[in-house]
């Protein structure tokens, strides 16, 4: 991935990928917005979560896996600030995905990669953030050898929608990168997958 190279005032983005070296400016993100949807720290597509597990459980679980190299996203930066995320890795570091009961229904094999969520900070919505995510995540999985990729975005059809209900990402920014609706799993979600050539 290209580094940041734009300062905040410029308005450019630069996309890192989440490894040790980023992993501070990833973690002032996350406590910026008290945790991310409730404490998940980016956790909910690794483990299941519920009652009982904490946010610093899941802060802790995260960046072991980050340390491990078991947790991907494509971070993008405002000059050296942190402002949003895609996350990626392979289904069996991302077992957990939303409607799974209809989603294995219709399963005939499991993709390489998911691309399984999306951040943007306050302030910075609409301002292409998810879209520089995105591309930034298909790069990544393009330098690591590339292979089926698989999304679960939302369809607004013009509904008025929060942005932490399109936490799977918006269908809009999956049409722009090239994915191809293959079945519905949920009145508004869709699966979406590419093949992405190795770099």
């Amino acid at each position: 991935m290209s580094g940041a190279a734009a300062g905040g005032t410029s308005g450019a983005l630069g996309v890192r990928a989440l490894d040790e070296t980023t992993w501070p400016a990833f973690a002032s993100l996350v406590q910026a917005h008290n945790g991310v949807w409730g404490g998940c720290w980016c956790m909910g597509f690794h483990v299941k979560l519920g009652k009982g597990r904490s946010a610093e459980q899941n802060r802790a679980g995260k960046e072991q896996r980050v340390r491990e190299g078991r947790a991907h996203a494509a971070l993008v930066f405002d000059g050296e600030d942190c402002v949003g995320w895609c996350q990626f890795g392979s289904p069996a570091e991302l077992p957990e995905i939303k409607s799974r009961r209809r989603y294995d229904k219709g399963l005939v094999a499991l993709p390489d990669w998911r691309i399984t969520c999306f951040f943007t900070a306050r302030g910075m919505r609409g301002r292409g953030v998810a879209d520089a995510a995105l591309g930034g995540a298909l790069a990544e999985i393009a330098r690591r050898g590339g292979g089926t990729v698989e999304g679960y975005p939302e369809e607004t059809d013009d509904r008025s929608v929060s942005g932490s209900f399109l936490h799977t990402g918006p269908m809009a920014v999956f049409d722009n990168h090239g994915f191809t609706r293959t079945r519905p799993i949920a009145p508004h979600r869709w699966v979406v997958t590419r093949s992405v050539d190795p770099a």
